[in-house]
Parts: C-alpha cells; structure tokens; sequence
C-alpha cells in the first residue's frame, strides 16, 4: 500500500480517472454497438445515422486518452465501408 502522502494522493487520483474512463469507455461501446446493430438490419439511414453519432464521441474519447487515435480511426473506417456496402 502506499506510504507517502504523495503515493497516497496517486492511488486516490488514479482510482477516480479510472471511474471516469470507464464511464467513457462504457458510453463509446454503447454508441458502437448500437451502429453494429443498426448495420446488422441491413437499414442504410439508419446505419449512417448511427455510425455519424458514434464519430464525435469516439473522437472525444480520443482526446480524452481513452483510446488511442489509430484505434479510433481504424473502427470508423470500417464501419464507414461497411455501411458503404449495404445494398
């Protein structure tokens, strides 16, 4: 366990940015899984509506340090073209 003042504060402090990033994780799987549903139904206005309001919030997840920007980057682009390839 942590024995300076300072270790202490840390663990204090790391404890709570974990509970916010894990929140934030949370609400970007959501917004994710809703998009991957919504290209399931084979629905193109619905699935380009989704995958529109899941790009800000994986970009604030981004800068948040949530998620690195590659990651985010590399799961639009392959839900764009998968959009893309609805008939």
């Amino acid at each position: 366990m942590a024995n300076t003042p300072q270790a202490k504060k840390r663990a204090r402090q790391n404890e709570s940015r974990f509970q916010v990033n894990k929140a934030r994780r949370s609400r970007i799987r959501t917004f994710l899984r809703k998009a991957e549903e919504a290209i399931a139904s084979g629905e193109k206005d619905a699935a380009t509506a989704a995958v529109r309001a899941l790009q800000p919030e994986l970009m604030r997840g981004v800068s948040k340090g949530v998620f690195h920007k590659n990651t985010a980057a590399r799961k639009m682009s392959r839900l764009s073209a998968r959009v893309k390839s609805i008939a």
